[in-house]
């Protein structure tokens, strides 16, 4: 098939008739991505053209092998995401210099030049879906059949994991199965002084997997933004961007970079995660808008693999919704056990409805993204009525004060001052011992001397602060445990109007949770110090099934001592709100 901007992709055509029949059973996300690629065809612009996907299958099949050395076979859905990638492109209008033929000097020429139109390509789906070997497939052809020197990487939340799409690149050379590896893997690698026909080619090495002919490398990169920033790399493959505890956005990172070049391509692989992580939730809502028809992006691909609903766990005829591939990477027998497991035992329960089915329940997770928890320019609420909310449930570690300012436009000034012994200031590992060391530096934090924190001494220490900065405390919100002594001296010191004890629990914290994550998601929660914006970046909420929240706070090293102030204090506004008026 010459290049054509009317003609139905071959696979994609296949795969959508199948759905029709029903014989092939799709999710809401899956049938909005098959919308967008029906726009793709009508469109006149955009061009399909077969040749480039069957000559990547063809490349795969002669030349790859599995893990374990077994022959390659293409899957029918390894096709469909891959002529997403390799099958369609558009033209457009460049001024390119061209040299004069018979001398130096020379001139700008208009050119028209054939772009790829896909440059990032989301993959949602199931545990078992050979996502990895996916990725590998992309790789060791651009690497192998691109002509051009490429820089390539391959990044996961652990370096481990993310040598699995290197090892079948590995065993593919080990066993040189088609004639382009044999003759790559011809040689010797301890071969550098002579002659270059003797040397080997393509080989494993500690960089990675190196291409000698074009000098082109995949290499293994840590998930971090430190690490992935300003390279200049042609394909990147990121696994299990949702599984791992990232708080940073490695995708945008690699594309700052990767956009150096024309036809740069960027692959997020991942099953969905129990504790997922801010960057990967905002990437989501991102992904749906798209999906959506929001706002156009054309150059995005995005499979998106998930059970429509929790009840059709117990139609196994709907499991091909999650994960297209079972039957042939991953047998019904896996998943069906893992459904029995799921139902007598809880505590798998939540990993086994994101990982197999890709829905994120029930379970821990990261309750404020990224965006939510940066922190505004220093604001001063000197003299303004306010609630408090503390939290003096940790007598040996943290205790914390959060300060509610409610201001006209329905928004909240956030103030907050926190208590920490010195004894337990000295242990501190040095990386955290920074962090709080900053956190002295901008006032938000005190450090008292002594074993234990003295209540009496926090209470005077906490007095003075508000009489300095005039704060008109008008009610107090307090969790009870480790409290009493300093409730009762605030009661007799300033009265026992206002004065709210919060029992914690999800009965107590699901709604005014609910309610203060609206406020950070319209910006509306006014915070301008570090100490808040880190509590925030810890707080993990536990979900039941029936949608009920509460604060986890059992990692002793992730401090959310502030949110937990700042739940209380809003409680207290809420119950005093004619207080303030």
């Amino acid at each position: 098939m010459a290049l054509s901007n009317t003609a139905v992709p071959k696979y994609y055509g296949a795969f959508r008739d199948a759905v029709i029949r029903g014989e092939i059973p799709v999710c809401r996300e899956i049938e909005m991505e098959m919308n967008r690629i029906d726009e793709l065809i009508a469109d006149r612009g955009i061009y399909y053209d077969d040749r480039p996907v069957e000559g990547w299958i063809a490349y795969c099949e002669e030349e790859l092998t599995l893990t374990d050395g077994g022959n390659l076979v293409m899957l029918d859905t390894f096709k469909l995401w891959g002529e997403q990638i390799f099958g369609w492109y558009y033209f457009e209008e460049r001024e390119v210099w061209e040299p004069n033929p018979n001398g130096p000097g020379g001139h700008f020429v208009v050119k028209t030049i054939k772009k790829r139109l896909i440059n990032k390509q989301y993959l949602i789906v199931g545990r078992g879906a050979a996502k990895s070997l996916y990725d590998s497939c992309i790789q060791s052809y651009f690497e192998n059949i691109d002509t051009s020197t490429t820089h390539q990487i391959t990044t996961a939340p652990t370096m481990k994991q993310a040598e699995e799409v290197i090892q079948p690149i590995k065993t593919a050379i080990t066993r040189a199965k088609g004639p382009l590896f044999r003759f790559l893997t011809e040689g010797s690698l301890q071969n550098t002084t002579g002659a270059k026909a003797n040397r080997v080619k393509l080989a494993s090495t500690k960089k990675g997997i190196e291409n000698f002919f074009t000098g082109s490398l995949i290499e293994v990169r840590p998930m971090s933004i430190d690490k992935l920033q300003g390279l200049r790399t042609k394909v990147s493959t990121i696994d299990e961007w949702l599984s791992g505890d990232v708080r940073e956005d490695v995708v945008g990172a690699i594309e700052q970079g990767a956009s150096k070049l024309d036809d740069y391509l960027i692959i997020a692989t991942s099953s969905e995660g129990t504790v997922r992580n801010g960057s990967g939730d905002t990437i989501k809502m991102e992904l749906m808008k798209i999906l959506k028809g929001e706002y156009p992006a054309i150059n995005t691909s995005i499979w998106w693999y998930k059970l429509d609903s929790i009840d059709e766990i117990s139609e196994p005829n709907k499991w091909l919704k999650a994960n297209p591939n079972l039957g042939k990477t991953v047998t019904f027998e896996v998943y069906q056990r893992d459904v029995e497991r799921a139902e007598n035992a809880p505590a798998a329960r939540n990993d086994i409805l994101a990982k197999r089915f890709g829905l994120p329940m029930e379970g821990y997770t990261y309750y404020f993204t990224y965006e939510e928890t940066l922190k505004y320019r220093k604001r001063d609420f000197s003299g303004m009525p306010c609630s408090m909310g503390g939290d003096l449930s940790r007598g040996d570690d943290f205790c914390d004060f959060t300060f509610m300012f409610p201001l006209p436009n329905g928004t909240f000034g956030i103030k907050t001052r926190a208590y920490i012994s010195d004894l337990t200031f000295r242990k501190l590992p040095s990386a955290m011992r920074s962090k709080y060391e900053q956190f002295i530096s901008e006032g938000s934090l005190i450090v008292m001397e002594g074993t234990v924190l003295d209540m009496m001494q926090v209470y005077e220490d906490l007095d003075n602060h508000v009489a300095e900065r005039g704060y008109d405390v008008r009610c107090f919100g307090y969790d009870p445990y480790n409290a009493k002594e300093f409730v009762e001296r605030w009661a007799s010191e300033n009265g026992s109007f206002g004065i709210e004890k919060v029992i914690q629990g999800a009965k107590t914290e699901s709604v005014p949770l609910g309610e203060l994550k609206k406020l950070s998601e319209e910006r509306m929660l006014l915070f301008d110090e570090e100490l808040m914006s880190f509590c925030m970046g810890n707080c993990i909420t536990i979900t039941d099934t029936n949608g009920n929240r509460k604060l986890y706070k059992k990692r002793g090293d992730q401090k959310i001592d502030a949110v937990a102030a700042m739940m209380d204090a809003y409680i207290a506004y809420k119950l005093n709100r004619d207080a303030f008026e």
